[in-house]
């Protein structure tokens, strides 16, 4: 597989971590704005359980077990251990994706989200719902500590 993708997801991961270290108040992580149910720290535990499972678990075959409604349930784990786990997603990814064949991109995908699509359809989609919740985690982030 080119390694576009791999270089994509690595570089958004990097930028995932970089914005929870911009928090200047730790526990504005863990903090919702006013009409957002989301925070930031739900935000990452989410993505973090996503791409272990659909990429880890499911192409890589790490074994990693998701726990969807904890992603969605636990508060307060420490900046610290989100930016590790972050760090530890990393090499999940740098030996997953690029081992993949065009075969296995072109089969489909183990899960049904959106009905029956390739491997490769579904690496777009979790690339696009990582962005689209690392731009929920930056607004986030302006809204509870500058005010925007």
């Amino acid at each position: 597989m080119d390694t576009y993708l791999t270089e994509l997801f690595e570089r958004d991961l990097l930028k995932l971590r970089d914005e929870l270290n911009s928090f200047k108040n730790e526990d504005n992580i863990w903090t919702a704005a006013e009409g957002i149910t989301n925070t930031a720290g739900t935000l990452t535990l989410h993505l973090l359980g996503n791409l272990n499972f659909c990429i880890g678990t499911q192409l890589g075959k790490t074994g990693y077990v998701r726990n969807r409604e904890h992603e969605f349930s636990a508060t307060g784990v420490p900046r610290g251990k989100l930016v590790a786990d972050i760090e530890a997603l990393i090499p999940i990814i740098k030996n997953t994706l690029p081992n993949l064949t065009d075969e296995q991109l072109a089969a489909t995908y183990p899960l049904e989200f959106y009905g029956p699509k390739s491997t490769a359809f579904y690496l777009a989609h979790f690339y696009g719902h990582f962005n689209y919740h690392l731009g929920q985690i930056n607004y986030l982030r302006r809204i509870l500590e500058t005010g925007l």
